[in-house]
């Protein structure tokens, strides 16, 4: 592998305009496999305000620990800046996020300084394309283990090599809370976490990329699953979350969870119909 130290987190302005050019005929790449580099940024601390902010638009309580889904904003521009890189064999706008496991080993506070550490990996067939790991990882000054893991599933459509999977009809559930979430969350997201991708911002930009109209970011109904289950959790845990199918904004959705012999299990449906937004779960470690 190809070690990248960067000396400061990458500005997702100027890669998420490489990404649009990505898109272009003839300006992709022509490789067909994924890049070894591994991206590295050392000596990362927590900007407090910032966490604050990040708290307040997830539904997290204000305290010194860090959620387990926020590390992931902070590797998001390493992530970025290596699928949008024009080696990387796909273009970044139109990926499919397909799901995300983080997996915390210890509790990371304000007090931690760490190493960010970013690759790609295990390239494989899916029934409607291909999909790849991006594999994020925080490792605590003075450790040597990963205390943090995030894997996101990507997919990028066309040419499928993979059994198709049987889908079953799904019951309405009882929803345990209603969201209602505003039209303005992709915004809000969009200002803490740093992901400006136009389909998360308006109507009309998101309607360019083929929405109806504009979609919550994943990771932020990922964020606001979790925020539900503050005060139940232990130190080390992993949650695991399939991203069923996107949330058009302004959305009125039904959540519900339960318990499991390992932790938690949680869904989110749109509130008027049985249409699953993403289901998950909580394992303790």
């Amino acid at each position: 592998m190809s070690v990248v130290e960067l000396d400061s987190s990458p500005k997702l302005g100027p890669l998420f305009g490489r990404a649009v050019m990505g898109m272009l005929p003839g300006v992709a790449s022509r490789r067909k496999d994924l890049p070894d580099t591994v991206l590295v940024r050392k000596d990362v601390v927590v900007d407090p305000d910032h966490l604050a902010k990040y708290n307040e638009v997830c539904g997290f309580r204000l305290t010194d620990a860090l959620p387990a889904t926020y590390p992931h904003i902070l590797a998001f521009p390493l992530q970025v800046k290596l699928m949008s890189d024009p080696s990387f064999p796909f273009p970044l706008m139109g990926l499919v996020h397909l799901s995300n496991k983080i997996t915390q080993r210890r509790p990371i506070t304000l007090a931690d300084s760490f190493t960010l550490r970013v690759h790609v990996e295990n390239l494989r067939d899916h029934e409607k394309g291909t999909q790849f790991d991006v594999i994020s990882e925080v490792i605590l000054a003075g450790e040597d283990e990963p205390a943090w893991i995030d894997v996101s599933t990507y997919l990028k459509r066309g040419g499928g090599g993979g059994g198709k999977s049987k889908k079953e009809q799904l019951a309405q559930p009882t929803a345990r809370a209603i969201w209602r979430i505003p039209n303005d969350i992709g915004r809000r997201y969009a200002e803490v976490s740093g992901d400006h991708n136009p389909i998360h911002l308006y109507n009309t930009t998101a309607k360019l990329l083929g929405f109806p109209r504009a979609i919550a970011h994943g990771m932020w109904t990922k964020a606001h699953a979790l925020a539900a289950f503050e005060g139940k959790l232990p130190d080390a845990y992993e949650i695991d979350v399939t991203f069923k199918l996107p949330v058009l904004l302004p959305a009125k959705a039904g959540f519900t969870n339960w318990t499991t012999t390992e932790g938690y299990a949680f869904e989110l449906w749109d509130a008027r119909k049985p249409k699953p937004y993403l289901e998950g779960s909580i394992r303790r470690l």
